[in-house]
């Protein structure tokens, strides 16, 4: 019945009528977490009732006080088996199997969760203030106001966009990313990392490191650069004089001298390393008071725009002037010497290239965020808002100061006045250069935290051997990676020139950019059932224009730069690649392998998918239970739900039918009805193949599908089949053991099942859906449950459905925490659904009142009676011997107490979906395995009993893999 009848069909009163007079309750939003599960009484007297119940609850199969209830579905506590709880770093133990027989393995989901932090940050002090500060620096102060004058108005608005949106897209990559999952430490590095396999996480992530600690010496220089410009006498070997020789009269431009910058800068990188080694806690408390004087000193600096006159405070300041505006509107590229001072004779010849390479440092700092991805409280809602937010204000911020620059000033003053922002700042120049030495430091010592702590993530991942000396535990610090940042950073200073230092920053800041927005291409290209970003703003086109800009900004700067860039990366890739240990990361290219199929088999192996690159393939068992009309090889509706298993259509699926017979005598029919088959899948347009297989029957061809379909990874992970609703109404005895005897093979092999129930009333894509997708989420299976729910509302079909997932808790003091844990475990999945869990009360709990035991008395007393009835057949048959009952021509025990408690889980179970699913689109629910040692006929009952008057229901078991997992 599709959703389209129920609403527009008759009263509720009708509907409850056509549905065995159950009585349907929508579950809504408000509803409480606990929903109590009443008792299912039997038909017979009260105190035989009571017997019964306490007799069941007495009989403990595992020895334990309590009993598990639903033990037809080996149900325990989701609480404590599902492995909910070690999402807190609480280790549980793995039950045992519930069949016994070893057929269930420990299956526990992949949260290797981030360690515990006391320190969570939010959105604006955890992302957007470390963002702020270290994207506005030292370039703004003392290069951004000689930039305009170099490249005009018109050129520095163009450079200042250019450069923005290189960022600006590549903080959209970085939000879809770090949206993805749990993050670890490492920031970027795990992030292309884990999306572009270990060797370029690990090329890429010593780039980044490299760039973090040259950029240190840069902040350290700017910062010393700035005091000797305030305080000149400070100078040990006195100051350089340059003559400007651009005007009419020279004038002697004071500069100071490298030897001072390198000394003090030696001794600023010594007094930083020492307060990184005070600890990360520390610096995160002192880091965000930096901001501080930055924003003030910008405050200052454009009151003095707006109050500055002509020839005040200083020659050449002409205060906001339209005739400036025009007359630093076109570019003046010229030589310079090294400082940067006009000079005829100078050795520099800028253009707008090398513009590109000294601005860009100044939009850098967008991974701030994404460095502290351990201290922040909601990292896939804090990096988005805080890295774009900071990314836009900074844009924002220069491109208005462009303007304002280029109409305060004449062109020889914003060319010779090094400090122009100091110049005209109100109410004096101290001001900015308290701000320009703290942010530089505070910038500084960020560079100087997180390089170190990127270089032990690397070290931690044991990829690269060379690199286990900058291993250290959880919780320590990174002392040996420090002294080593340390170094290079004296290296730097020791060069002593900004300018020739920003290009080198620029080159490995592009390089990890690039290899950002190149993992997000990959991974939204291959749109793998894993890739469920938070942040939907993205597109892989968005991110392959993002890496293509980071390339031509590289060559822009200078292509021997970005050669030499580009060849270290490759060098350390191909290093990895020789002497690095193999690691499966679940990266974007594992996940192209699987959609390269067959060119990609050799390079998968046949070792465990991870769970981020599983992908559905369906083994499709079109041979049914019942006859098809003349020529329809397939039931036309098993295409359709295959096509619903599959994210945007993508994947495989493996039809399969059987023929009856000797292969030698219906070789030829097999290759004919194979041919069929195949076209009929065409014209259904679902992605798959066919396979017919001849065997003496159902039983034996499945049997050797099951363990021969399928290449290496690409075997069929999911058997579909659909339910045999027909056995008892065409009296078809032989279905019971055939269809027990499918289900047990899938177990057998680690094969997934889906068993479609209402296969007739499934939508096409056409069809539209309403109402909500019930999950009844009773064991453990990888996730699979989830996954399909997930999967189906990709369809247009069920696209306005909404996802409900039911729990099951034995008392109601789990009720509470098990939601709480099972939202928390949905959020972290990506995955939108309502939680709302039942609590099952005591099973010697009676239910007052005569008409509900009436109802379930209807279909639990008729099941009981032709169970007794098939019990008294095998008596017979074994003359009466207990020990002799055989069924399926398999010995059977039969415990009569099981029997009818497995009726009542049944039954219960399918009295709740009735309750509160009846409106449901589609019903997803456990698969119970095959009780040992029973018949194959009890199994079918127990089944009936279960899906009765539940219109369209898939029942659904999982295998001993994860398909799901919490992190990027």
């Amino acid at each position: 019945m599709d959703n389209g009848d129920i609403e527009g069909g008759g009263s509720e009163d009708e509907f409850h009528t056509k549905q065995s007079g159950r009585k349907y309750r929508p579950v809504v939003a408000h509803d409480p977490a606990v929903l109590e599960m009443s008792s299912v009484p039997p038909g017979s007297s009260s105190q035989e009732k009571t017997n019964t119940n306490s007799d069941r609850l007495n009989d403990n199969t595992n020895g334990s006080e309590r009993e598990h209830r639903l033990e037809l579905f080996g149900f325990d506590s989701l609480v404590n088996i599902l492995g909910l709880k070690s999402m807190t770093g609480e280790q549980v133990a793995a039950p045992s199997s519930p069949r016994g027989d070893g057929e269930d393995a420990p299956v526990t989901f992949d949260r290797d969760r981030p360690g515990h932090n006391d320190l969570k940050l939010g959105t604006l002090m955890g992302v957007f203030v470390p963002c702020l500060q270290n994207i506005l620096g030292i370039i703004y102060y003392i290069r951004f106001s000689w930039i305009v004058g170099m490249a005009g108005i018109g050129e520095s608005l163009v450079l200042v966009a250019f450069c923005g949106l290189c960022t600006f897209l590549t903080g959209i990559s970085l939000s879809a990313i770090a949206t993805n999952g749990a993050m670890k430490g490492g920031g970027p590095y795990y992030l292309i990392g884990r999306a572009l396999g270990p060797e370029i996480g690990v090329s890429i992530g010593l780039c980044f490191f490299l760039g973090n600690a040259v950029a240190g010496a840069l902040y350290v220089l700017g910062a010393v650069e700035t005091f000797l410009n305030a305080f000149p006498a400070a100078g040990l070997f006195g100051e350089a004089i340059t003559t400007f020789n651009g005007t009419e009269v020279a004038h002697p431009i004071q500069s100071p001298s490298s030897h001072d910058l390198q000394i003090y800068g030696i001794v600023v990188t010594i007094l930083i390393c020492f307060i990184v080694f005070g600890g990360v806690k520390m610096i995160n408390r002192v880091a965000p008071a930096f901001l501080i004087p930055v924003l003030f000193s910008l405050f200052c600096i454009f009151i003095g725009i707006f109050l500055a006159k002509k020839d005040y405070p200083a020659d050449g300041i002409t205060g906001l002037s339209l005739e400036s505006f025009k007359e630093n509107w076109s570019s003046d590229y010229q030589f310079t010497n090294n400082a940067g001072i006009p000079d005829p004779e100078g050795k520099v010849y800028w253009n707008f290239n090398a513009l590109v390479g000294l601005f860009f440092p100044a939009v850098t700092g967008i991974m701030a965020g994404s460095n502290r991805s351990a201290s922040l409280k909601d990292t896939q809602r804090s990096i988005p808002i805080g890295t774009l937010a900071a990314t836009l204000a900074t844009t924002a911020l220069y491109l208005v100061s462009v303007l304002f620059f280029g109409a305060l000033a004449t062109r020889d003053a914003l060319l010779t006045d090094r400090l122009l922002t100091a110049t005209v700042a109100w109410p004096f120049p101290a001001i900015i250069y308290v701000g320009i030495i703290l942010s530089t430091l505070g910038a500084a010592l960020q560079s100087m935290t997180g390089a170190p702590r990127l270089l032990a993530a690397i070290a931690n991942d044991e990829i690269l051997p060379v690199l286990n000396y900058f291993k250290v535990a959880d919780g320590h610090e990174p002392h040996i990676a420090t002294l080593f940042t340390a170094f290079i950073c004296v290296g730097c200073v020791v060069i002593g020139n900004l300018d020739l230092i920003t290009p080198t920053v620029t080159m490995f800041y592009l390089l990890c950019y690039a290899g950002v927005n190149l993992s997000c291409f990959l991974l939204d290209l291959l749109d793998a059932p894993s890739w469920r970003p938070r942040w939907k703003i993205h597109h892989w086109s968005l991110s392959l224009l993002g890496a293509s800009l980071c390339i031509v900004i590289m060559f822009l700067i200078s292509w021997s730069f970005t050669v030499v860039s580009l060849a270290l990366a490759s060098l350390i890739y191909y290093y990895v690649s020789i002497k690095g240990k193999a690691g499966d990361w679940g990266d974007g290219f594992k996940s192209a392998y699987f959609q390269l199929a067959l060119r990609s088999l050799r390079s998968l192996g046949a070792n465990q998918v991870h769970p981020k690159n599983w992908y559905p393939i369906p083994l499709v068992f079109c041979r049914p239970w019942g006859k098809l009309p003349e020529n329809v090889p397939c039931h036309p509706k098993l295409a359709d739900f295959a096509n619903c298993m599959k994210k945007k259509g993508r994947g495989m699926s493996i039809f399969v039918s059987i023929l009856d017979g000797d292969y030698h005598e219906h070789a030829e029919d097999a290759k004919a009805a194979c041919k069929q088959l195949s076209t009929y899948i065409d014209y259904k347009c679902c992605e798959g193949v066919a396979e017919i297989v001849v065997a003496p029957n159902m039983s034996e061809g499945f049997r050797g599908i099951v363990q021969t379909m399928g290449l290496g990874n690409l075997k069929p992970n999911i058997v579909v089949m659909r339910y045999p609703e027909i056995w008892r109404r065409e009296n078809l005895k032989e279905i019971p053991a055939t269809f027990v005897g499918i289900i047990n093979d899938c177990i057998v092999a680690n094969k997934a099942v889906v068993i479609v129930k209402g296969l007739d009333e499934w939508p096409n894509e056409y069809q539209m859906q309403y109402g909500t997708i019930d999950l009844y989420w009773i064991v453990r299976d990888g996730g699979l449950m989830l996954l399909l729910s997930q999967l189906l509302r990709t369809k247009k079909s069920f696209e306005n459905c909404k996802i409900q997932v039911f729990c099951i808790a034995e008392e109601d003091s789990d009720a509470e925490e098990l939601k709480a844990d099972v939202k928390k475990f949905l959020y972290d999945l990506r995955m939108q659904a309502e939680v709302i869990v039942i609590s099952m009360k005591s099973w010697d709990v009676q239910i007052e009142g005569g008409s509900q035991q009436d109802e379930w008395s209807e279909s639990f007393t008729p099941a009981q009676q032709r169970i007794a009835g098939y019990l008294a057949e095998m008596k017979r048959a074994a003359q009466g011997d207990e020990n002799k009952l055989m069924a399926d021509g398999k010995p059977v025990v039969v415990n009569e107490q099981q029997v009818e408690k497995f009726l009542y889980t049944t039954l219960k179970l399918n009295s709740t979906i009735l309750r509160y699913s009846r409106m449901a689109a589609v019903v997803l629910v456990s698969l119970p395995p095959p009780p040992v040692h029973h018949p194959a006929y009890f199994y079918m009952e127990y089944m009936d009993l279960l899906v009765e008057n539940v219109p369209r229901l898939l029942i659904v078991r999982g295998y001993r893999r994860d398909v799901v997992t919490l992190f990027t």
